[in-house]
C-alpha cells in the first residue's frame, strides 16, 4: 500500500476508485466497504484508494478538542495496510480546504489531482464549502465529468454508525467484549513507559506507567482488565489499572500495567496493550496491605483467564 500525507503529494496515470471518510476503528462496518471497493477496482482495473482526513474535521470547524478517536493517525495506516489497498492518502485538514466549493473539489481534487473513474459514498454524503452538496450533486457531477458514483446503501451507514457509537460508548462502559466485536479486533493503546511513584514495588506489585502522546485517543472506563502486551514484537501477559489511585490519594488519571512473570527494565521503550476483559471498578481501599490482598485476587483471576487468549 502507499500511503501519501496530502492530496497534492498523489499523483496517477491510472484511473481510480475513491472512497471518503475518518474510517476511525477501521472496524467491521468499513470493512464492508473496503471490500465493495476492492471489487469495482478489480472489475474496472482501476486503483482502490482511501481518501481521509487528519486532524478530525470536527476538530478544526468546530474545535471539538473533546472528540475522542479510537485510533491514532499511526494505528489507522497499521489497519488499513492489512486490507488490499493499493492507496491510502492521509490530507491535512484545514479551513481552506473545507473552503472549496463542490465543483472546485469534484474538479480539481477527484478529477484531476485522483484521477477517479469512480467514487463510493454514502447516500447521505455531504461535501463543498459549508457542506451543502448532496449525493445528487455528486451523482450530477459524475454525468458532467464522466465518473461513477456508487452509492453505500442507508443500511450499511446504519450499520458503520451504529458500529462507531456503540464501540465508543462500550469502551466508555468497560465493556470490551462488545467494543472487540464490532472492531474485529482487540483495542489497544500504545504509550510510552515513564517513571511513576513506584508505589506497586512496596507490595510486590510493580508496574509501567504508560504515557500516551495522543490526547485524542480514547481511553476506556477507569478500572482493573486483563491484557496482553507486546513488547519488542515478544507478547506478556498482565492486568492493567486505569484510573487515580484513590488509595493513595492521588486525583491524576494514570495508565498502569503489571506484567506478570516479568523482570525486565522497561522504561523509555514503546509497547502495545491489547485489552482482553475487564475484571471490575477501580476501589478505594483501607491500606496498601488491603490492596495487595485484592491485586492478588485479581492476578489469581487473570491467569485463569489468560488459558483463552494464549
Amino acid at each position: 500500500m502507499n500511503i501519501f500525507n496530502s492530496i497534492s503529494s498523489f499523483s496517477t496515470e491510472k484511473k481510480t476508485i475513491v472512497t471518503i471518510g475518518t474510517f476511525d476503528g477501521v472496524h467491521i462496518g468499513h470493512k464492508k466497504v473496503l471490500k465493495k471497493m476492492q471489487d469495482l477496482a478489480k472489475h474496472k482495473n482501476a486503483a482502490s484508494t482511501i481518501l481521509t482526513f487528519f486532524p478530525h474535521p470536527r476538530m478544526v470547524l468546530q474545535q471539538d478538542l473533546n472528540i475522542k478517536l479510537l485510533n491514532t493517525i499511526e494505528e489507522k495506516k497499521e489497519l488499513i495496510s492489512e486490507f488490499d489497498i493499493d492507496n491510502l492518502i492521509i490530507h491535512p485538514f484545514d479551513l481552506e480546504f473545507s473552503r472549496l466549493t463542490a465543483e472546485d473539489f469534484v474538479k480539481n481534487i477527484l478529477i484531476d489531482q485522483l484521477n477517479i473513474c469512480a467514487i463510493i459514498i454514502g447516500y447521505d454524503h455531504r461535501f463543498g464549502r459549508n457542506r451543502t452538496a448532496t449525493i445528487t450533486d455528486l451523482i450530477n457531477f459524475g454525468i458532467k465529468y464522466n465518473f461513477d458514483v456508487k452509492q453505500i446503501t442507508a443500511k450499511e451507514i446504519d450499520e458503520i454508525t451504529i458500529s462507531s457509537t456503540k464501540i465508543r460508548n462500550a469502551l466508555l462502559e468497560g465493556d470490551i467484549q462488545t467494543a472487540n466485536e464490532f472492531l474485529g479486533y482487540t483495542y489497544s493503546l500504545i504509550g510510552v513507559v515513564v517513571e511513576g511513584k513506584k508505589i506497586g514495588r512496596t507490595i510486590n506489585f510493580p508496574t509501567a506507567n504508560i504515557k500516551i502522546n495522543e490526547d485524542y485517543k480514547l481511553i476506556p472506563q477507569n478500572g482493573v482488565y486483563i491484557v496482553s502486551v507486546e513488547i519488542e514484537q515478544t507478547q506478556h501477559f498482565g492486568m492493567m489499572n486505569i484510573g487515580n489511585n484513590p488509595t493513595v490519594s492521588d486525583n491524576k488519571q494514570s495508565i498502569e500495567v503489571h506484567l506478570f512473570d516479568f523482570n525486565q527494565n522497561i522504561y523509555n521503550k514503546t509497547i502495545k496493550v491489547n485489552f482482553l476483559e475487564r475484571i471490575r471498578d477501580e476501589k478505594k481501599y483501607a491500606s496498601l496491605e488491603e490492596l495487595k490482598e485484592q491485586l492478588q485476587k485479581d492476578k489469581s483471576f487473570s491467569l485463569s483467564r489468560i488459558k483463552k487468549y494464549s
